[in-house]
C-alpha cells in the first residue's frame, strides 16, 4: 500500500480557530474540530482522520487479498467508532470498534480468513504496536530559509 515515504504537512490556515490544512503529496484536506469543541466543523476532526486511515487500509487490504485468492468479494464497507472505556484501576483505554461488511458469495471459511487478514492490515498492526513518535522543534527562521 504505502510506497515511498513522503511527509504529511499540517498547518494552521487562519480560516478558523482550529482549522488546519493537511497536505499529503498532491492531495489537500481540511481538518477541524466540531463546533462543540470550539471549531467550525469545516472538516473531519483528527480522530476521524485516524479512523478513516484504518478503514481505508482495512478495505484495501481485504480487496487485495480477495483478488489474489480470486474470491468473489463484491464489496467491502468498514464502519468505525472511537471511544474511551474505563479499565480496572480507574484508568482509561482507547477503543476502536470496527465493523466490516463483506458482500459476495463467500464461504464461511473465506469470511473468517478475511477477518483474520483485516486484523493484519498495516494500520491495524501499527495501532496495536508499541509505536514510537520522535518529535523535534525547528526554528521558523530555518524553515523560511529552507524554502
Amino acid at each position: 500500500m504505502a510506497q515511498a515515504q513522503q511527509s504529511v504537512v499540517v498547518s494552521e490556515n487562519g480560516l478558523g480557530p482550529y482549522q488546519q490544512t493537511v497536505r499529503l503529496g498532491k492531495h489537500t484536506l481540511i481538518a477541524d474540530e466540531p463546533v462543540s469543541m470550539g471549531g467550525e466543523d469545516a472538516g473531519p476532526e483528527p480522530f476521524d482522520l485516524l479512523l478513516a486511515g484504518l478503514g481505508a487500509c482495512t478495505s484495501i487490504t481485504l480487496r487485495m487479498y480477495a483478488e489474489r485468492k480470486q474470491w468473489p468479494l463484491a464489496g467491502v464497507s468498514v464502519a468505525l467508532t472511537h471511544d474511551q472505556v474505563v479499565v480496572e484501576g480507574g484508568g482509561k483505554l482507547d477503543r476502536i470498534a470496527r465493523t466490516i461488511t463483506l458482500e459476495g458469495e463467500l464461504t464461511t471459511e473465506q469470511r473468517n480468513s478475511l477477518l483474520a487478514i483485516a486484523n493484519k492490515c498495516p494500520m491495524h498492526r501499527t495501532l496495536q504496536s508499541d509505536t514510537r513518535i520522535d518529535s523535534m522543534l525547528t526554528d521558523c527562521r530555518e524553515v523560511a530559509t529552507a524554502t
